[in-house]
């Protein structure tokens, strides 16, 4: 990828003076990287990866899911972080230094933000219930001896002569419906029931870890994210070598593998490789532009988004070997195919198929222990990603209002995001964790990735942006990164979106039809966000004075021009 000097380069917004505006830094660059990382790797990567790649060919799918990582993934990754460390504010006043008509990108990213706090919490609050169940010499859902359990239960490990069928029920998934979200008592979304108080504890003291980890900003969370950011490498590499050495578990890694290259000239594949990628790496949360906006001006935002974006796809990819390894052992206690056993996606895949196999090895609590600490890992820091993201746009939109008040903002934010979390807590609190799953961040995040690829593209312009990354790192992007943001990575992202709408699958959960009106109200939801950008766009046309053309012209032009971008000292010295 050759560098190419910029020529004249279009005048750029002046970069924040870090005098006048004062700004945390990270104290450490690992704090910064190991931040990056544990956003971008989350329960996601555990369970979603590895159910989408044998869904769609085995080995075969890492070809579309490779090309979408290098055309679409991380030129997105390093635009998101060079944006965030040149203009070194958050998602929302951003946008007067990009294409002032597009800020209500930021807008729509914070909602979306609450939106994924209102439901990843309480997927993190259930991996705490199982936590705390798992401190026992014998796992709760071990047996079918239990008061929860039902004649449907069926315990076929260490037993002959017990015939598996449709209507059979694993201790691990009775253990799950019935005990943990006791979803018997829940009529669907028409009656979702009262709200689980245990629960309700473990959601307190989730948000409880989340405040005390945010409330002073980069200085607190760099640190956290020095045990949430790395011990799930530590347990994914134990659970990989004790399922390496279970019965059966060659058959998981060869149906997780085996290619199937017919899957290919399936435009579904190409969809899923795309959306995967896009969302584990996480471009359009505002998450990037929050924590690069802590970095030192001439840090090398290039390399870093090479050596997360590598650290991301790599853990996805191992995290499939830790899945099929276990699913393999499962299919050859139960004497079926691997394809029967891994039937179950996404949370049901951690709570209830892995649970059982660990409940069956030998050391059962050690490894239920540190299997559900590795998810609640996973959660947290994915969840201090998405809060920071929320809590440096609206503090940066509002300093006068907010500056010094951070403790008492983000103690707001999360009581907010508490109080959106009660009804993902009744009986039928899985129901509403499933549709905002779908719905909160689905089309919408896509859409604004979208828009916020064009916006700096197209209007605020390829060469400035190009003019922008030389001021921080000595060199121009190369030629492909150029056309990965102009045309290619805006072209798949359409393509995904008009894919996604175009194609709406049944919603099921626990053989629950979801009604009609369900699919409405999580179209509005969806909406709710995305309505944000024209909304805006008609409201600053509207307040700008002059001509239609003079209102435009203003609104597309980044506010506070100047020459040369100044930052941290004068020297534009190369960072290698």
């Amino acid at each position: 990828m050759a560098e190419q000097p910029c020529l004249r380069p279009p005048a750029s917004p002046a970069a924040p003076n870090p005098q006048a505006h004062p700004r945390d830094k990270w104290s450490k660059k690992m704090d910064f990287l190991l931040s990056v990382v544990g956003f971008a790797v989350d329960l996601g990567n555990v369970w979603r990866f590895p159910y989408i790649c044998y869904q769609n060919g085995g080995g075969a799918f890492l070809i579309p899911y490779t090309l979408m990582a290098v055309f679409g993934g991380v030129p997105l990754f390093y635009m998101e972080l060079a944006l965030g460390q040149f203009h070194r504010t958050g998602a929302i006043p951003i946008w007067k230094r990009i294409c002032p008509i597009f800020k209500g990108i930021g807008f729509a990213i914070c909602i979306i933000g609450l939106y994924v706090s209102f439901y990843y919490n309480t997927i993190i609050a259930w991996a705490l219930y199982y936590f705390y169940s798992s401190f026992s010499g014998t796992l709760p859902w071990a047996s079918c001896d239990n008061p929860w359990n039902t004649p449907a239960c069926t315990n076929y490990f260490g037993k002959s002569n017990v015939t598996w069928t449709n209507f059979s029920r694993s201790p691990a998934e009775e253990f799950y419906t019935r005990k943990v979200l006791e979803i018997q008592k829940s009529g669907g979304l028409y009656d979702i029931g009262g709200i689980r108080w245990q629960l309700l504890l473990c959601l307190f003291l989730i948000f409880t870890i989340v405040y005390f980890s945010l409330w002073k900003g980069v200085k607190t969370s760099g640190k956290v994210v020095w045990v949430t950011a790395t011990l799930p490498y530590v347990v994914l590499l134990i659970l990989l070598i004790r399922g390496a050495t279970l019965p059966g578990a060659w058959r998981g890694v060869v149906f997780y593998l085996r290619p199937d290259w017919g899957k290919l000239l399936s435009t579904e594949v190409w969809v899923d490789a795309a959306a995967q990628i896009f969302f584990s790496l996480g471009p359009g949360f505002g998450v990037l532009l929050a924590l690069a906006s802590y970095n030192h001006f001439h840090n090398n935002c290039y390399r870093d988004a090479l050596v997360t974006s590598a650290v991301n796809c790599l853990t996805s990819f191992l995290s499939g070997f830790v899945i099929f390894t276990v699913l393999g052992y499962m299919a050859e206690m139960r004497d079926v195919e691997v394809e029967d056993v891994a039937r179950d996606k996404g949370p049901s895949l951690l709570f209830i198929t892995y649970p059982e196999a660990i409940a069956n090895m030998v050391g059962s609590t050690f490894f239920a222990i540190i299997f559900f600490l590795m998810m609640i890992t996973l959660g947290l820091d994915s969840t201090f990603g998405g809060l920071e993201a929320v809590i440096t746009a609206v503090m940066d939109e509002y300093p006068q209002v907010l500056a010094g008040r951070r403790e008492l903002f983000v103690l707001g934010l999360i009581t907010v995001c508490f109080l959106g979390s009660l009804s993902t807590l009744t009986y039928g609190g899985a129901y509403v964790v499933k549709l905002l799953e779908e719905f909160g961040a689905g089309c919408s995040i896509l859409a604004v990735v979208l828009l916020e690829t064009i916006a700096v593209s197209w209007f605020y312009g390829i060469q400035r942006f190009s003019h922008d990354v030389k001021a921080m790192l000595g060199f121009t992007p190369g030629l492909f990164w150029k056309l990965c943001w102009v045309a290619i990575s805006p072209a798949l992202l359409a393509f995904i979106v008009i894919s996604s709408l175009l194609e709406q699958p049944p919603l099921t959960l626990f053989e629950y039809q979801y009604p009609e009106w369900s699919i409405s109200v999580g179209f509005l939801i969806g909406a709710s966000s995305f309505i944000c950008i024209p909304l805006y766009m008609v409201y600053k046309l509207v307040w700008t004075p002059g001509s239609l053309k003079q209102r435009l012209a203003v609104c597309i032009r980044p506010e506070k021009l100047l020459r040369a971008p100044q930052a941290e000292g004068v020297g534009m010295n190369p960072v290698l």
